[in-house]
């Protein structure tokens, strides 16, 4: 069925590429030299026909010579839309080669994330996070590449592989410092926009050196390859003429040298003027020409091959042209023959390649540019049912659906819509918000127009907040959506208000929902869901007497349900906030847990409430010395999204509450590297969100903690921590984190403006918690000799605050800021006090620092080293330096 091309074909494209292939060489010594060798990335970039390909097949020899494993991939014109299919076909000779369970075993705890994007295991029933997805392929192609080595990967036009696969890419070229692996990516300049072109650049960019980018060949070039194809009797003229028609395309002139061969032309100067007609025969208008020329048949079957794209085999190319297999073989021969189709290359071939592909991507795209508009629409809605009869699944006939006219087909909706299902289990919501778009555009019958719509916005839920807030907006506008349906939009709708940072219309969103419905589950589950987004409103209370409201409504709930649960957990987080009994806000939340955990539908992953209530419930435990079950609950919180995948957002927010944890502990090395790593997460979902302000506070409320007052303030400047400031809750309380900074940079004056600030916004909401906002502390100190009176009056109004909430924290804390304002004996005594209520907190930063303002006021050696120890055990680099300087002044001791 394949004709062998010239002998000079194969290597035609590599004249004049001693320089590229000098540097594949050198990368392939490196790679083969050392097993722990740096990984290495070359970029090639030229236009079609240059010979991308061709030196992507010679590094495939080099490197197979020397023992290398290789994996080669190609992206396509009219695959673009399909996720994940360049790197599952890179990836698909190591995954055949696995059982099940070795598979299993390789990809461990990514199997069940990266495995259905993968195919080598069945998607689940819900939506996968696409960034946990992302970073499952990049841990599971760096376990294969270890047991691969030296393993090369080979990518050829990467400006046609799906967006899903080049994120992929970009996180994977960036972490190469430490894997040995040699990738060699190909691109066309110029070829795509958007995010693709960005994503290019930046795997261009992890290469640390220019892209190479290949040129035509010179006219001495191209006549030694004329003379090497047609014998060295072919006169300079002739050989001119060549060039000056191809312009040195490597491509173009070997197809060129072969239309010679195949007119049996003479090379020789008299000829030159027939070299143009025969070289537009070899492409665009030409090309199709010639094809036309093979017969009816063989055009539709080259058009079949072209809808097709990949996994062109001559039975579904005969179905989809409804050709008889006698028919198809001949045809499929007569263009090999013509050297329009060929047979996949056995070196770099795949089991799913099937029986043949293009000779060039410039011919794929000449043919399919020729079917005709109609025709071409006819053939994908055929090539929809073809691939859908073959069992590949509604996911894998989408591309085609996609490019059918609407035409008020309810079957069409129905399968779009189970397309994107497939896509969202994945982990490709924009290949499910493609084919959502495109049902709406059939458009879906009335009582199915605002499901869809809502799917679309549930489809855009963890990328897009914006997004999906229009969806959903439209979707609740519109008859339709009833019932436990239309009160779940309600919540999503909510959610995405929140994460957009619009929180005063997610209240008024849900508030206006809940009055539609009589008392009842559903209006409770609102209900809840309002007063949880009022509690985390930095701004001024949404409505008039909210507290007492939600105390009310919760003094009848006994936990049966998850609406009452939320409630519970709502109320507990509320009294905490408004330094309500510890002990009191702490049962409370003990009443929303079963058995000492979350309730089924509660979970981390769980869509119907989210993970802001549960981040209030681990809070209100913080805050109320209950630091074992708040551990337990961000600990519980980061494993469930790394083992679910979800590296976005969530897993930003978790890794911020975990360092929370660490520093409310006192465990300040532990806290600052947790929160580096919430900071790296987030900066890829993007500045200004609330989950972004938690771990840039935090992580400055730390640096504090461990005295290095001056990177704390390069952070704050880094990372934008500055007004205005969200308008949700973020804790520590910014306000009263930035009033401190300021003091300990020695700007004093705009420290105690943004404290009394803080303290204002507190008032507001009737946050009385001297502990969660604790800028009265900080201010009392601040104004101890510049207003003494209004110092003490802060000092005894935060102690009051404190003994009314009763932790041992809250009393222990205010007790050092009372201390910090005396001298002589009382202040011994007060810090004394202090020493003693903080021993028994769960809180050992704030204990250490007990000690040492203890044995500063009383001079006591023993207790400064008590403190000393206790700081160091902690990472409190600035309280060690202050014991230790108090003991050489006071002791003459180090």
């Amino acid at each position: 069925m394949t004709e062998a091309r010239p002998p000079v074909a194969a290597s035609a494209s590599l004249w004049e590429r001693e320089a590229e292939i000098a540097a594949v060489t050198e990368a392939l010594d490196a790679l083969c030299a050392d097993r722990s060798s740096c990984g290495n990335l070359l970029v090639l970039q030229g236009e079609a026909g240059l010979g991308k390909t061709a030196l992507l097949a010679e590094t495939r020899r080099i490197a197979e010579r020397r023992g290398c494993t290789v994996w080669s991939t190609r992206g396509g014109e009219t695959l673009k839309s399909v996720p994940f299919n360049v790197v599952r076909q890179l990836l698909q000779p190591a995954l055949v080669s696995l059982m099940p369970e070795e598979a299993r075993e390789y990809l461990g705890d990514w199997y069940d994330i990266a495995g259905p994007a993968l195919g080598v295991t069945d998607p689940g029933d819900r939506q996968t996070d696409p960034r946990g997805v992302c970073d499952g392929l990049v841990a599971a192609v760096r376990r294969l590449a270890k047991r691969e080595w030296p393993l090369v990967l080979l990518i050829d036009d990467a400006h046609w592989a799906d967006q899903e696969t080049l994120h992929w890419l970009a996180a994977f070229t960036e972490r190469l410092d430490d894997l040995s692996v040699l990738v060699v990516v190909a691109r066309r300049p110029g070829e795509v926009s958007g995010d693709s072109a960005r994503l290019l650049d930046t795997i261009a960019a992890a290469a640390g050196r220019p892209a190479t980018t290949l040129s035509a060949l010179t006219p001495d070039a191209t006549a030694g390859l004329t003379r090497a194809t047609l014998g060295r009797h072919a006169d300079a003229p002739f050989c001119r003429e060549v060039w000056a028609v191809t312009g040195g395309n490597p491509y173009e002139t070997v197809e060129l040298l072969a239309k010679v061969q195949d007119s049996e032309l003479e090379p020789v100067e008299a000829h030159a003027g027939e070299l143009r007609p025969l070289n537009r025969s070899a492409r665009g208008g030409g090309l199709v020409a010639r094809l036309e020329g093979l017969g009816i048949d063989a055009t539709r079957f080259a058009w079949a091959a072209a809808i097709l794209g990949t996994g062109i085999t001559v039975d579904l190319v005969a179905q989809l042209a409804t050709l008889s297999m006698d028919v198809a073989q001949r045809c499929a021969e007569l263009l090999c023959g013509a050297r329009i189709l060929t047979g996949p290359d056995p070196a770099g071939a795949r089991p799913d390649d099937g029986d043949l592909e293009f000779v060039h991507p410039l011919i794929a795209s000449a043919v399919y540019n020729s079917i005709p508009e109609a025709l071409c629409t006819a053939m994908h809605g055929i090539a929809a049912e073809v691939v859908t009869d073959s069992g590949r699944g509604a996911a894998a006939a989408s591309r085609h659906l996609l490019q059918v006219h609407p035409d008020d087909d309810e079957e069409l909706v129905v399968q779009l819509r189970e397309a994107a299902r497939e896509h969202l289990a994945v982990g490709a919501p924009d290949a499910a918000r493609r084919c959502l778009e495109r049902a709406l555009l059939e458009p879906p019958l009335p009582e199915v127009h605002a499901h869809v719509l809502y799917e679309l916005g549930c489809a855009t839920l963890l990328t897009a907040p914006a997004t999906t807030i229009e969806h959903l907006q439209t979707a609740l506008g519109l008859p339709g959506l009833d019932g436990a349906e239309r009160v779940d939009a309600v919540v999503r709708l909510s959610q995405a208000l929140l994460h957009n940072n619009q929180l005063e219309e997610a209240v008024r969103t849900v508030e206006a929902e809940a009055a539609r419905h009589e008392p009842g589950p559903a209006r409770m589950r609102l209900q809840a869901v309002q007063y949880m987004c009022e509690g985390i409103h930095a701004g001024e209370a949404t409505s008039a007497g909210r507290s007492e409201r939600l105390a009310e409504l919760a003094r009848t709930c006994t936990g049966r349900d998850n609406s009452e649960r939320a409630l519970l957990i709502l109320r507990g987080f509320d009294a905490m906030a408004h330094g309500e009994s510890a002990e009191e806000a702490a049962a409370l939340c003990d009443r929303a847990l079963v058995n000492g955990r979350l309730a089924p539908g509660l979970g981390w992953t769980d869509t119907e409430w989210g993970i802001e209530l549960l981040l209030m419930l681990a809070i209100a435990y913080a805050y109320t010395d209950r630091l074992d079950r708040a551990d337990a609950l961000y600990t519980e919180a980061l494993r469930t999204y790394e083992t679910a995948g979800w590296s976005g957002g969530h897993l930003a927010l978790a890794h911020a509450y975990v360092g929370f944890g660490h520093r409310r502990r006192g465990r300040l090395r532990e806290a600052e590297t947790s929160l580096r790593e919430s900071l790296r997460l987030a900066e890829r979902v993007g500045r200004g969100l609330p989950l972004y302000w938690a771990a840039t506070c935090t992580l400055i409320d730390t640096l504090l903690a461990r005295g290095r007052a001056d990177e704390a303030w390069y952070i704050a400047g880094q990372y934008g921590f500055t007004p205005p400031y969200p308008s949700a809750i973020v804790l520590p309380d910014p306000r009263s984190v930035r009033g401190r900074l300021l003091l300990a940079v020695g700007r004093s004056d705009e420290g105690i403006d943004e404290l009394e600030a803080a303290g204002k916004a507190a008032a507001v909401r009737g946050h009385h918690n001297p502990v969660m906002v604790p800028w009265a502390a900080d201010l009392a100190r601040a104004l101890a000799t510049k207003d003494p009176a209004r110092a003490a009056q802060l000092a005894t109004e935060t102690r009051r605050r404190a003994e009314r909430f009763g932790t041992d924290t809250a009393i222990g804390e205010a007790l050092r800021c009372a201390a910090a304002l005396e001298t002589g004996q009382r202040a011994v005594r007060l810090a004394a006090q202090a020493v003693a209520y903080l021993e028994a907190s769960p809180c050992q930063y704030e204990h250490a620092a007990a000690r040492v303002e203890h044995g500063i006021a009383a001079r006591s050696v023993a207790e400064l080293n008590r403190g000393l120890a206790l700081a160091r055990s902690c990472g409190a680099d600035g309280l060690v330096a202050q014991a230790r300087e108090a003991l050489e002044r006071d002791h003459g001791l180090r």
